[in-house]
């Protein structure tokens, strides 16, 4: 919902999830207490954010996020989805994309800018360590990007020293 999403702040606030039961949209809690939670949202992200709120919710605290585009009170189905999506994942050279891709792209990222197991798992509201492992990647040159951090650390600590 709109009263979800803060830009003045930057947060995206996550307290429940919807799921399609027998054709029919379910607002529940999310699967664990660790799926409520807040996200930073990247300030790069914020004007796209705040179009998208213009552009496809309606006004009001109670305006879905992501409404359908005939009903603006039911939820997107995801076939309607597949309508935008589809072409979008073809016209970027990548049909073979899963929607869900987004998730793990994101989650990716987020490791690759140093965020910690702890970090990841908060932010994506995994409960287990587990789950946010998936998004560990080992990213090529990283590994000396940290080897070269290891080195600057041990220099200030020796030239603290002297």
């Amino acid at each position: 919902r709109r009263s979800d999403v803060d830009t003045a702040e930057g947060v995206l606030r996550i307290r429940r999830a919807v799921v399609l039961v027998d054709g029919q949209f379910v607002v529940k809690s999310p699967k664990s207490s660790a799926g409520v939670r807040d996200v930073a949202i990247p300030p790069h992200l914020l004007p796209m954010v705040r179009e998208h709120l213009l552009a496809h919710t309606a006004p009001g605290p109670n305006g879905l996020l992501f409404p359908s585009r005939n009903v603006p009170d039911e939820h997107l189905r995801q076939s309607s989805l597949a309508r935008v999506f589809y072409p979008a994942r073809e016209a970027a050279g990548r049909p073979d994309l899963r929607f869900h891709d987004l998730r793990h792209t994101g989650a990716v990222l987020a490791a690759q800018t140093g965020a910690t197991l702890a970090e990841l798992m908060d932010r994506l509201g995994h409960s287990t360590s587990q789950a946010a492992l998936r998004y560990q990647h080992a990213a090529a040159g990283r590994d000396a990007l940290i080897a070269g951090r290891l080195s600057a650390m041990a220099e200030a600590h020796a030239n603290a020293q002297a």
